[in-house]
C-alpha cells in the first residue's frame, strides 16, 4: 500500500496554505479569516396558531452572526447564552503570535469548517522529535476556535508524523497538551495567561517522547496485533460483534500489514499505534461524497483523538 504521497493533514485539506506568510494580519486576510467581526444580536420568535401570529424577544439567548467578507452579508453562525463573548479571528491569531517567542515559528494553514461557525490556525514549531532517532515528528501549535458556542477557545501542541502527517493523540498523565480559555466576560485576562499556558504543552511533548520511545522498544507480533485491534474496537465474540466494528478492524489490520508508511516500525507497539492514527485520519470509513474532507472534519472533532487515546493507553499496559 504505497499511499504517502496522498496524506495531507486536516488543515491543509480544510484550510488555506500559508507558506510564506510572516504576520498574523497577513495570515487572517489570506485565509478570508479577516474581518468577520462576529457579534449577538437579539432574538425574537414567532408563534402562529389558529388565532394569528405573535412575535415574542427571546430575554436569554442570543444568536451569532458574522459579516462575509467577500459579500458584505450577515450570515448566521449559531445560539449563544447571555454571558458569552466573541472571540474574533483577529484575536486568535494575536494569541498565536503572542504566545510564540520564535521567529522561527511558520504559518502553515488557516481556516474555516462547518460553515464558519469553526476555525483553525496552524503553525509548525521549529523543534522536531525522532522517536528511536528514525521516526521523525513535526510539532504544530493548532488554535481552534468556535462562533456558535459549540465548544471554548482551545490551543494544542500537536506531534505529527512526517512520513504520512497522521496526528498524534494521547493522554498522558501529568502532562497537559492543550489550553482553553472560555468564550465569557473574562476571555480577555484568560488570554494573558496562554503564554504561561503553553510552556506546559510543551512539557507534554517531552513526556510524549518517553512515552513513544518506550513503545519503539516493546516488539508487538501479528497475533498480539490482531487481539489488540479485537480490543480496540471492543470485538470479544465475532459473531455477536456490530458489522462496523469487525469492517473497522479489518479494514486496520489490511493497513498494518500492507502500508510502507510503516516499514521500520512495523513489529514494535509504536508501530501499532501509527497503524491506528493513519487508519483515523486517512482510511477509516467516513460519511458523505467528499471522504478527504470528511476524515479532516472529524480530526478536529475530537472523536477521532479520544480513539487514538484509547490505543495509545492500551498499547502502554
Amino acid at each position: 500500500m504505497n499511499a504517502t504521497h496522498t496524506r495531507l493533514a486536516a488543515w491543509d485539506v480544510l484550510g488555506t496554505r500559508l507558506a510564506g506568510v510572516t504576520g498574523s494580519m497577513d495570515a487572517m486576510k489570506e485565509s478570508e479569516l479577516a474581518g468577520w467581526n462576529v457579534r449577538k444580536v437579539g432574538m425574537t420568535l414567532t408563534d402562529m396558531t389558529d388565532t394569528g401570529v405573535t412575535s415574542l424577544d427571546v430575554p436569554d439567548r442570543y444568536a451569532t452572526v458574522r459579516t462575509n467578507p467577500a459579500t458584505g452579508a450577515t450570515e448566521y453562525l449559531g445560539v449563544v447564552g447571555g454571558h458569552y463573548q466573541p472571540i474574533q479571528n483577529e484575536e486568535h491569531a494575536g494569541l498565536l503570535d503572542a504566545v510564540i517567542d520564535t521567529g522561527d515559528a511558520e504559518w502553515v494553514a488557516a481556516g474555516a469548517s462547518h460553515k464558519g461557525k469553526r476555525t483553525f490556525m496552524t503553525m509548525r514549531l521549529p523543534d522536531e522529535v525522532q522517536i528511536g532517532g528514525k521516526d521523525a515528528l513535526g510539532l504544530y501549535l493548532v488554535a481552534f476556535n468556535s462562533h456558535d458556542g459549540s465548544s471554548s477557545f482551545k490551543f494544542a501542541v500537536t506531534p505529527v508524523r512526517v512520513a504520512c502527517t497522521n496526528m498524534q493523540a494521547a493522554a498522558i498523565r501529568g502532562a497537559v497538551s492543550s489550553f482553553s480559555i472560555r468564550h465569557t466576560s473574562g476571555a480577555g485576562r484568560e488570554l494573558a495567561e496562554a503564554r504561561r499556558a503553553l510552556n506546559l504543552t510543551y512539557k507534554y511533548t517531552e513526556a510524549f517522547e518517553r512515552e513513544a520511545e518506550a513503545l519503539l522498544a516493546r516488539n508487538m507480533s501479528p497475533r498480539q496485533f490482531d487481539g489488540f485491534a479485537d480490543q480496540l474496537y471492543g470485538i470479544r465474540d465475532e459473531g455477536k460483534a456490530k458489522k462496523a466494528a469487525i469492517k473497522a478492524r479489518d479494514g486496520l489490520l489490511a493497513l498494518y500489514r500492507e502500508s510502507d508508511t510503516l516499514d521500520g516500525i512495523r513489529g514494535t507497539r509504536w508501530g501499532a499505534y501509527q497503524a491506528v492514527t493513519e487508519y483515523i485520519d486517512h482510511v477509516a470509513p467516513v460519511r458523505g461524497r467528499d471522504a478527504v474532507l470528511a476524515r479532516a472534519t472529524r480530526s478536529f472533532d475530537g472523536a477521532s483523538g479520544r480513539m487514538k487515546q484509547a490505543a495509545f493507553a492500551l498499547l502502554g499496559d
